[in-house]
């Protein structure tokens, strides 16, 4: 659990390695020192870090961060910014939009938040891909083309991302979307204040401009083209399709006219087609689109006297588009959001909540809808609610708590489905369709499906999805049998490849150059790295594993938010998230901890009794491999291991 704003400002905490008595060692030689009875030496273990296990895009976050702070040098003619960019963009195609918008799952899962405060991964993230934006970085495009062409169903995040990885495989795409545009529920389910329209695009275009990725707009798949006519003509069908159909409130009277979803909302929003809302918006839900909504509605406002057919249900409907010069006359709207789970609970992020609640939204938590009240032409007029509590998972009605809220239009935000008309033989019952673990489409050879449409979740996991499905895709086209999956799935850090782009190759072991007895060791070879394992694909390091008291209490630097006030909301439209300047991109990268891989502190060659830990050469010198020992002088005391802030150093040679 991350430090609360207020034990930030008020408190200087400390992390303390020992409690209170540890310090009174009974048996000092049997704790410590025993020498070469021991037969344990140091061993260097990478392992992933919980911020990047946490991150079901499977960013490389360490990596990066080290990147950005100096720790890990880019290789020659290539700068920090573009060599970070390069390293984030291994997993997600979409640093500037996911550093603002992605709730950051990484975030929790930060070892730092065990000293202070987590690591401001989200704000580093979007320095990286604003940076890339305005140096106009490009993607490399040089890989071989293998002839095999994938037909991409769905021109959204997962979508993209998929023609992205595929297209550094060698393999080409087309991608159908039935939108005028790319970009899906970045483009169309978030506000562009969120999600501004310019980062976007260039995000979207620098995976287009890598060429072989051809694009369908307009073009609904079961509907304009059928799906065997695609079989026919493509090696395999990717379908990421999202979930754009949202679900209504499971009560009396949920299809009254002015009852919409959240999803339909928010894109009739996106659209430009919706200008001004109602007077009285009641949103159900508590998740990340409701905020969306009740943010949204509060910029819009609501204008007096509004025509019946300009009403927003009928807008959102698609049958008529506001005039913008409706804006001219519009005043605040009263805007209500509604969640079953008490306000800690609501799976909206927290910050957003507060902010909704800056800009004037009233919130109620704890409460379930019972009805739709309709006046005689069956529009709502308002929303039944009661006070209720949670009994296994399910809401109960708490008697005698009834309410009603006033509403002119009712927003449902309480989750998603596929649209599949056209596409029945895919449905799986639910609206959504099935995978196995691979993430291929059961029963449906040649059919591969990721993102919302399997199980609607976050924008990071459609696009970890996206790079999984393209290892599957590229198998399935070499014919090749697929290995289980890796315990730790994610972009690993990869010291062989590291020791490549440094010029330290590793050579192939021959038989015939190293048969000699004496020479099997690995200490002098050049055909392994000598002392080291990496266990990253199996194991996530926990704080226990880590020297705290290493790190002093060091703030995190707070990105620069503008959040209007309710006398401000209405019409404001600029960007919410100020980016970090290259100085606080660095200082707060450098509260990165490494978990889980040598940061170059030094601790273990100043404190070694023995002279044995020491700094390789400057010339051999990389990433993970900054220190070595010599086994002759080792005596097994584990000092080094017990002062390693990063968990880095395992005893564990000669077991």
């Amino acid at each position: 659990m991350a430090t609360s704003k207020e034990n930030m400002v008020n408190e200087k905490l400390t992390f303390r390695k020992f409690e209170d008595g540890d310090q009174n060692w009974g048996a000092l030689t049997n704790k410590i020192f025993k020498e070469d009875t021991s037969y344990k030496c140091p061993t260097y273990v990478h392992r992933t870090p919980p911020c990047q296990g946490s991150c079901p895009s499977g960013e490389d976050i360490r990596g990066w961060l080290d990147i950005v702070r100096g720790i890990e040098s880019p290789s020659e003619g290539t700068s920090m910014s573009e060599y970070a960019f390069r390293r984030l963009t291994d997993a997600n195609p979409f640093p500037s939009m996911m550093g603002r918008v992605c709730p950051a799952p990484c975030q929790d899962g930060c070892n730092r938040n065990n000293v202070e405060d987590f690591v401001g991964i989200n704000a580093v993230e979007q320095y990286i891909g604003d940076t890339a934006f305005s140096n106009n970085y490009k993607f490399d495009n040089t890989a071989p083309m293998t002839g095999k062409k994938v037909a991409i169903i769905g021109g959204g995040p997962a979508g993209l991302a998929a023609a992205y990885q595929l297209r550094r495989k060698g393999i080409a795409s087309t991608v159908f979307d039935d939108h005028s545009e790319l970009g899906g529920m970045f483009k169309y389910g978030i506000p562009g204040y969120r999600t501004p329209r310019d980062y976007l695009n260039n995000e979207i275009q620098r995976i287009v401009d890598m060429g072989e990725i051809e694009i369908k707009l307009n073009t609904r798949v079961g509907k304009d083209v059928a799906v065997d006519a695609l079989e026919k003509e493509y090696d395999a069908v990717l379908w990421a399709i999202g979930c754009k159909s949202g679900r209504a409130l499971p009560v009396p009277n949920a299809d009254a006219p002015n009852c919409v979803s959240g999803v339909a909302f928010l894109e009739a929003f996106n659209k430009g087609t919706m200008q001004v809302t109602a007077e009285k918006v009641v949103c159900v839900g508590g998740g990340d689109t409701s905020i969306d909504v009740v943010s949204v509605a509060r910029r819009l406002g609501k204008i007096n006297n509004i025509d019946d057919s300009n009403r927003p249900e009928q807008v959102i409907g698609g049958y008529v588009a506001h005039d913008s010069a409706m804006t001219a006359s519009r005043e605040g709207a009263q805007v209500t959001l509604t969640s079953l789970f008490p306000r800690d609970q609501m799976t909206a992020a927290e910050h957003e909540v507060e902010d909704a609640t800056v800009e004037g939204v009233d919130i109620h938590t704890g409460v379930m809808p019972l009805e739709v009240i309709v006046d005689a032409n069956g529009r709502a007029t308002a929303l039944r609610m009661c006070k209720c509590e949670l009994v296994d998972g399910r809401p109960s009605k708490i008697e005698g708590t009834e309410y009603d809220i006033e509403a002119d239009l009712i927003v449902s935000a309480i989750g998603q489905s596929g649209d599949m008309t056209g596409l029945e033989d895919f449905d799986n019952g639910r609206g959504l369709m099935d995978a196995d673990s691979f993430y291929r489409v059961p029963g449906k050879d040649g059919h591969f499906v990721c993102g919302d449409i399997v199980r609607p979740h976050l924008l990071t996991t459609a696009i970890g999805q996206a790079s999984i499905v393209s290892d599957t895709i590229e198998a399935y086209f070499k014919e090749t049998d697929l290995r289980k999956r890796p315990k730790v799935d994610v972009h690993h850090f990869k010291l062989i490849n590291k020791l490549d782009e440094a010029g330290l190759h590793i050579d192939s072991y021959s038989a015939d150059k190293y048969q000699d007895d004496a020479q099997r060791g690995t200490d002098h070879q050049k055909y392994a790295i000598h002392n080291y394992e990496d266990r990253s694909a199996q194991e996530i390091i926990s704080s226990d594993q880590l020297f705290l008291g290493h790190f002093s209490y060091t703030p995190r630097i707070q990105r620069k938010t503008i959040v209007p006030t309710s006398e401000e909301v209405l019409g404001h439209f600029a960007e919410r998230q100020i980016g970090y300047s290259e100085e606080e991109a660095v200082a707060e990268a450098e509260r990165c901890m490494s978990c889980g891989m040598c940061f170059e502190c030094d601790n273990c060659v100043i404190f070694c009794p023995q002279d044995a830990v020491f700094r390789v050469k400057k010339s051999e010198s990389t990433t993970g491999r900054y220190v070595d020992t010599d086994y002759s002088k080792c005596i097994g005391c584990h000092i080094c291991a017990d002062v390693c802030p990063t968990g880095y150093i395992d005893m564990a040679l000669g077991e």
